[in-house]
């Protein structure tokens, strides 16, 4: 049989899967100052908790979190990641990868100019992944 996690563990990561659940509001005021910032880098952010931008609920299978589609306009526009703010341990707050859920960590929620440019690299790799950003 394979090993299990501790009760502990597990019991912590349902309740930080809830705190991020029950605080959709901090989360949509986070990523919408994200989004306000990865604009001047030339990024085409889509808020899809937003109605008037994303008419249709999006469904993510991790409780359904606020997300911000963020892809590159132009040439590249096939480039791109889905994000997340999650609850942190020590009552902080992160952003990370949706498709990667608590492993796609990218960055604290306080310091945004941070987290755009973490994001920006990222996203550059993606874009060209043969130069060293």
């Amino acid at each position: 049989m394979g090993k299990t996690r501790p009760l502990t563990v597990r019991t912590e990561r349902r309740i930080l899967q809830l705190r991020t659940h029950l605080g959709r509001s901090t989360a949509v005021r986070y990523l919408d100052t994200l989004s306000a910032a990865l604009k001047p880098l030339g990024y085409r952010p889509i808020r899809l908790y937003r109605p008037e931008e994303f008419p249709m609920p999006v469904i993510l299978p991790a409780l359904w979190e606020p997300s911000l589609w963020v892809y590159v306009s132009g040439p590249h526009s096939h480039v791109g990641a889905v994000l997340n703010a999650r609850v942190v341990q020590h009552h902080m707050w992160a952003y990370h990868e949706a498709q990667r859920g608590r492993f796609g960590y990218l960055s604290p929620c306080g310091d945004v100019k941070a987290a755009a440019e973490r994001i920006d690299s990222v996203l550059k790799r993606r874009m060209y992944p043969g130069n060293a950003w």
